[in-house]
């Protein structure tokens, strides 16, 4: 699933090569990919300039001044500027002048599309948790949203309301560089923990953007290049495979629901929160080493 680095690395992409252009079409191939219509999309978006594009989490916006297109790629959602031959067609396509398209693509369809007045987005964007790339994100607003939590860390990073843009990966690889276990319960996090958690969480989303993001399944950017975060990955589906710092086997848990993936040495396992379901077995990859507007 595209996470914060890999919508900031197609927010980058994507800037310098469609802000200053007018949207002249909007085709729909499936009408899933919205709440909305058609006829709808097309009137709050057609003839409007692109002012910037923005990120908001794991949400991309096209800033059309007193509009914005919310997109928002889910697990396997694409945006490319060209059709991959061969390729079934798109959810959806923009059209833009000076000449230019934008393809949506999504294998398994839970991508959506919101045309959203300005004046709506912060009921839009009301649950959504703190920028951890922000300035408000300080190790004493983190120490806040721990407080009393009893929640597993790994489910608590995870959490959108929370935190905002943090995923699978960037959570797995959070937790083993702060030497955190992914079932300490958020709320025994003391304040030496809690800046070791801020820091990793910081670095590795840095270091994710730096790389491109991570395509360690579906995940290209807009001209259809992979990102090289992956190569850097401690424990994220390395189940088995010796640490990269103190050679103890990856082990692989599953903590809300969610793959989970840590170092039993590096990050021991005090404070726990709950037991988990432990699984030998490696997480399958295609390449291991609103009013109106409902967000589904």
């Amino acid at each position: 699933m595209p996470e914060l680095p890999e919508v900031e690395t197609i927010r980058r992409r994507l800037a310098p090569l469609l802000v200053g252009r007018d949207v002249t079409g909007v085709t729909v191939y499936d009408e899933t990919v919205s709440d909305q219509s058609v006829a709808e999309l097309r009137r709050l978006t057609t003839g409007r300039r692109v002012e910037a594009i923005q990120r908001r989490g794991k949400y991309l916006a096209l800033d059309l001044g007193d509009v914005w297109l919310v997109i928002h790629l889910r697990m396997t959602g694409q945006l490319l500027l060209s059709r991959p031959e061969g390729a079934r067609l798109p959810r959806m396509s923009l059209a833009f002048a000076p000449p230019r398209d934008l393809f949506f693509y999504d294998t398994r369809r839970f991508g959506r599309v919101w045309a959203v007045r300005q004046a709506r987005l912060p009921e839009f964007f009301a649950e959504m948790g703190v920028e951890p790339l922000s300035p408000e994100f300080t190790v004493a607003a983190l120490r806040g949203l721990l407080a009393g939590r009893r929640q597993p860390l790994k489910a608590f990073l995870l959490d959108q309301r929370r935190i905002a843009g943090v995923g699978n990966i960037y959570a797995d690889e959070t937790l083993f560089r702060a030497h955190l276990h992914p079932l300490r319960a958020a709320g025994t996090v003391g304040a030496r923990s809690a800046q070791h958690l801020h820091d990793a969480l910081v670095e590795t989303l840095t270091l994710g953007i730096a790389n491109a993001g991570t395509s360690v399944d579906t995940f290209v950017d807009p001209e259809g290049a992979s990102g090289s975060f992956q190569e850097m990955l401690n424990v994220y589906q390395r189940t088995g495979q010796p640490c990269r710092v103190c050679g103890t086997p990856i082990e692989r848990i599953v903590v809300s629901g969610r793959s989970t993936h840590f170092c039993p040495r590096c990050q021991p396992p005090r404070h726990v929160a709950s037991r988990a379901r432990r699984s030998s077995r490696p997480a399958t990859s295609a390449r291991s080493t609103v009013g109106g507007l409902r967000r589904r």
